[in-house]
């Protein structure tokens, strides 16, 4: 199970962190991400992180977010700076124990239940 937090409204520039909340086994969190979804649009890969902290980043986020984990706490972290108005979107943790990246939707086995960020200019 997954629990997302962290969301909220925030200028334009500004910064949230997002968190997610792992729980069951950490086998089944081997590879952790998420996904954000603007209304009216398709569900869209955001970031990931497997194995020894290996991390990537979709394009329009690149050098404005950040994920990381804690394995101990079995939590992943979204640090989201610059914020601009086409971040808004709800953003879904994801996770499972596959040991490769993918950022297709369908391939991630467990799905938590969202948060919304809001970006106002």
């Amino acid at each position: 199970q997954l629990q997302a937090s962290g969301g909220g409204l925030v200028q334009t520039g500004g910064s949230l962190t997002l968190s997610c909340a792992a729980s069951g086994r950490t086998s089944d969190t081997y590879r952790m991400g998420w996904f954000r979804q603007a209304q009216g649009k398709e569900r869209e890969f955001v970031a990931a992180t497997w194995g020894n902290g290996r991390t990537i980043y979709a394009d329009p986020v690149k050098g404005r977010f950040t994920i990381s984990r804690d394995i101990v706490k079995n939590m992943v972290y979204l640090q989201m700076n610059s914020l601009d108005v086409e971040d808004t979107a709800v953003y879904y943790c994801v996770a499972d124990g596959a040991t490769w990246f993918t950022r297709r939707a369908d391939e991630y086995d467990y799905w938590g239940q969202g948060t919304e960020v809001t970006v106002s200019s």
